[in-house]
Order: C-alpha cells, then sequence, then structure tokens
C-alpha cells in the first residue's frame, strides 16, 4: 500500500465518519475509494462495514446528550437493529459475488438519490411530526427493515433511517438523529462481528476508515453542523457517481 492510498483511505474515513454522523451517507465516500484502489467489490464492502463500526461509536458518544430519556426506545432499537445486520450480512455472504456486484450500482444510485431529496424528506418529516403521535410498532418493523438493508450494504442506510424515525415517532430532529446513530453504528457491528469470522477482511483498510472515522464522528458531532449541507450532498452525489460509472465500465 502506497503513502497516497494509506492518506486517500484516512481522508475517506473522515469524511464518511462526519458525513454519517450528520447525514448518514459515508459509505457512499469510503465504498468507492476502497473500490478506486483495486479492492474487490464484496472486499471493499465487508472492510468498510468493519471499519465503519469504531466511526459510529464515536458519533453516539459525540451525540450522547440527544439521548437522554431514550433508554426504552434505543433498547428496542438496537435489538431489530442486531438482528437486521446480522439477516443483511448472511445475505451478503449467502448470495454470489455476481449478485452483489450488479445490485450495488443499483443500490448506490438509491442512496445518492436519497441524499439529493433529504431536504424534502426532512421538510416532509417536519410536518409529520406535528401530529404529535408514535407508531412505535411500525418503527420496529421498519427499523428492521432498514437493518438489512444495512447488513448487506450500508450506503445511505441513515438517510433511510431518519426518514423512518421522522415519519413515525414524533420527537426533536436531533434526537432523532441521535437514535439513528446508535441503530446504524449496532447494525455495523453485527454485520463486522459476523465479517470478522466468516469473510475476507481487508485490515490495513478497515484499520484506517476505522481511524477516520473516529476522528470524523467528533467532527460531525462538534462542528459539523455547521457546514454547508450542500456541500456534503455535493460530494456523496459525485463520489457516487464515479462509483457507479466504475463499476459499469470495468
Amino acid at each position: 500500500m502506497t503513502v497516497w492510498e494509506i492518506l486517500g483511505i484516512l481522508a475517506a474515513g473522515i469524511a464518511a465518519g462526519t458525513i454519517n454522523t450528520i447525514v448518514g451517507s459515508g459509505s457512499l465516500v469510503t465504498f468507492p475509494t476502497l473500490l478506486a484502489f483495486g479492492y474487490p467489490p464484496v472486499v471493499a464492502n465487508v472492510s468498510n462495514s468493519v471499519g465503519l463500526v469504531f466511526g459510529g461509536v464515536s458519533g453516539v458518544i459525540g451525540y450522547r446528550r440527544e439521548l437522554a430519556g431514550q433508554r426504552r426506545r434505543i433498547i428496542s432499537m438496537a435489538v431489530v437493529s442486531a438482528l437486521g445486520g446480522v439477516s443483511g450480512g448472511l445475505l451478503l455472504l449467502k448470495l454470489p459475488e455476481s449478485a452483489f456486484n450488479a445490485i450495488v450500482p443499483v443500490l448506490i444510485l438509491l442512496g445518492v438519490v436519497l441524499v439529493i431529496v433529504q431536504p424534502k424528506l426532512n421538510s416532509w418529516m417536519a410536518a409529520r411530526r406535528s401530529e404529535n403521535h408514535d407508531h412505535v410498532v411500525a418503527m420496529l418493523v421498519a427499523t428492521f427493515c432498514c437493518a438489512i438493508y444495512g447488513g448487506y450494504f450500508g450506503a445511505a442506510q441513515g438517510v433511510i433511517m431518519m426518514g423512518v424515525l421522522g415519519t413515525l415517532l414524533h420527537d426533536h430532529i436531533q434526537r432523532l438523529n441521535a437514535a439513528k446513530n446508535v441503530s446504524t453504528t449496532i447494525v455495523n457491528f453485527s454485520a463486522a462481528v459476523l465479517f470478522v469470522f466468516v469473510a475476507d477482511v481487508a485490515w490495513i483498510a478497515a484499520g484506517l476508515i476505522a481511524v477516520g472515522s473516529i476522528i470524523g464522528g467528533q467532527l460531525g458531532a462538534k462542528v459539523g453542523r455547521r457546514l454547508p449541507p450542500i456541500a456534503l450532498r455535493i460530494v456523496i452525489v459525485v463520489v457516487g457517481l464515479a462509483a457507479v460509472a466504475k463499476l459499469l465500465l470495468d
């Protein structure tokens, strides 16, 4: 691994940790970066999931004040997130690699679209929150489905989760974002435990993403809210579309 590869993956990890804490689509930076440096898609996905666990923990710690009073909600979400994460990870390992290679461009495009429409999604969420009524069972079912997606391919799972939580729960968006950070971290952790034992992990790449995402998680929690959202979305869209082009042209 060259110095430029090390710096590139580390920088991608910092960006992903920051973006995941604020928006929830950091894998659209790290996953394409690993592809660009020649990692096979499944290995890149597995290594990315393992590395981003640490950034998720960092983001959760950064948002710990917003978690106050959410104990019951977090415990129930944690259970379904763990089950869904393992289920998605098993799908990744059981389905042929050719299926993953065919599905991934579609999933990346889905993530890019979700990032583009997120401002309108947030406005819709705000309108729904005025109803002052929680749909807990529906939220847990939707969280489980999101977790399966996250265990299989984590890009933009945070954006999807924010849509679910904002639609089905009545709470402040920052508290929902804190709950989202816990859920997606548990999804990544559950899938990562599975991957460590039965899959190919590029440990140097995963370690660099881990270090970078830890830094990014703290940046996202402390100063990331001040960054122009449009700048983050532009970066994600450009990198995501470049990844799709690379996958389709290879």
